[in-house]
């Protein structure tokens, strides 16, 4: 120790299981930040989500069997935090995170062919060849909290939102950086480009619900929801965008100030460009 401040880590018993042993660095999701998501009003509240290779602490073991996107909507209705492993899970979310390998027969395309999904096993095989998945491994532990409680830094926040919010939520991903929207994503596996493409690419990605084949065969969320998953690249930015942005733009406004302010600002357009011209 040079200076007093250096913390001191306490080693305890795993049952056998990976434990990490670096205490937790400050969560980069302050008070603003939850506040600023609950003011969103979204019937499903924001979610986060951590990968973990060690067990983690603090954190309570789910007693459900559920597919991935399922244990989204338990956080969001019950409120509650909690963890799962690739045992909880019976869809294939966990192969998106490389928690089990990628099934031969599933990877040959036979199950989207016999869906009726593809008209032959080849465009579902290509899927399999195609989509973005974690180090098979590295992750053992998936951890889902609401934005509300989380006490974590989260690998990505999930939003699903109506078209009104998910408008907000979007503008705040190009607010600041000017990002593209783009939407990447496949009708089956549609796990593996919310869960896994955003974390390995840092980019922001969404989906409608009603479209996917194993959230709309559960019933999952009603059709024609967003739902965005903010990877952690993004997250700090979408928050100072949604703390300084205006969340309903001047052009969208129906009183009178406000319309009064934006003529005034196209002719000052005029003064700037005469032959600019926009019909108001």
């Amino acid at each position: 120790r040079s200076n007093g401040s250096a913390r001191r880590c306490v080693r305890t018993p795993t049952n056998g299981k990976p434990k990490s042993f670096r205490q937790e660095e400050k969560t980069m999701l302050s008070q603003k930040a939850k506040d600023l998501f609950a003011k969103l009003e979204m019937d499903y509240p924001a979610v986060a989500i951590k990968y973990s290779y060690a067990m983690p602490e603090n954190t309570t073991h789910t007693d459900k069997t559920l597919s991935f996107c399922e244990f989204v909507k338990e956080a969001q209705v019950t409120g509650k935090k909690f963890f799962i492993t690739k045992d909880d899970d019976n869809c294939f979310g966990k192969m998106a995170l490389g928690m089990i390998p990628k099934p031969p027969l599933g990877a040959s395309g036979q199950a989207g062919y016999d869906f009726g999904v593809f008209k032959t096993p080849a465009p579902n095989a290509r899927i399999y060849n195609s989509m973005t998945t974690l180090v098979p491994g590295s992750v053992n532990f998936v951890i889902f909290s609401p934005v509300a409680i989380c006490d974590f830094d989260p690998d990505l926040i999930i939003c699903v939102a109506e078209v009104e919010k998910a408008e907000i939520i979007m503008s705040a991903t190009r607010y600041i950086s000017g990002d593209f929207w783009e939407s990447k994503c496949s009708s089956v596996l549609s796990c593996a480009w919310m869960y896994s493409y955003p974390y390995v690419s840092g980019k922001v990605n969404f989906c409608i619900t009603g479209m996917h084949h194993g959230m709309k065969r559960r019933g999952t969320y009603p059709p024609g929801r967003h739902i965005i998953a903010i990877p952690y690249q993004k997250i700090n930015e979408v928050v100072q965008a949604l703390d300084e942005m205006d969340w309903e733009l001047i052009a969208m406004r129906k009183d009178d100030a406000s319309k009064a302010e934006l003529a005034r600002r196209m002719a000052h357009w005029q003064e700037m460009s005469p032959d600019f011209v926009l019909k108001k």
